[in-house]
């Protein structure tokens, strides 16, 4: 590869990395708490838990979204009302920022009340987010991130040049998710 390219891919290289640098930090921060949402929710966090006994009706047919509605008094709890699941003998009762779960033969339980992790959780928005303008500026993030990676390649020269050893660490680079992708999941 000769100089002009090799400069070309630097220049570009560089300046598109400082342009998504605080894109790239935050995919990278929340992307990592996605990967563990089932032990970590990067968006809130328990702050209180209180306990609770409510006296609920023991046919279960009876507990529609009225009844449920109608317990939230007994809660004792201001948060609007979200939904409700039966799961595993329990009832949830989902509420804005606070989540109710009680035992369905003993009426026992807690309230769980919710806040959002400051920063975390705006990243998390982000990630996830499906504004028609985010959705732009996020493809055109994922163009310049393949620039990125395409240009890196050129960037060296000599004995580090992709031609004599960035080839195979890029197969490798390449095949780690393949193997992921194909074999694990």
């Amino acid at each position: 590869m000769n100089q002009k390219v090799r400069n070309f891919s630097r220049n570009w290289h560089r300046d598109i990395a400082y342009v998504f640098v605080g894109l790239i930090i935050s995919f990278s921060i929340s992307g990592i708490a996605l990967n563990h949402r089932p032990t970590f929710n990067s968006r809130q966090y328990t702050y209180q838990t209180d306990p609770l006994q409510l006296n609920l009706t023991q046919n279960q047919d009876e507990i529609t979204e009225d009844y449920v509605k109608s317990l939230i008094p007994e809660i004792g709890v201001a948060n609007e009302f979200r939904t409700f699941r039966i799961q595993n003998g329990k009832l949830r009762i989902f509420l804005e920022d606070a989540l109710a779960e009680v035992d369905l033969k003993t009426g026992e339980g807690e309230t769980q009340f919710f806040g959002r992790r400051l920063g975390l959780a705006e990243m998390a928005d982000l990630h996830q987010t499906t504004n028609p303008y985010w959705v732009w500026y996020s493809d055109i993030f994922g163009i310049a991130m393949i620039f990125i990676a395409l240009s890196g390649m050129f960037i060296s020269g000599g004995k580090t040049s992709f031609k004599r050893r960035g080839w195979y660490l890029a197969l490798a680079g390449i095949a780690f998710p393949l193997v992921f992708l194909f074999l694990l999941a």
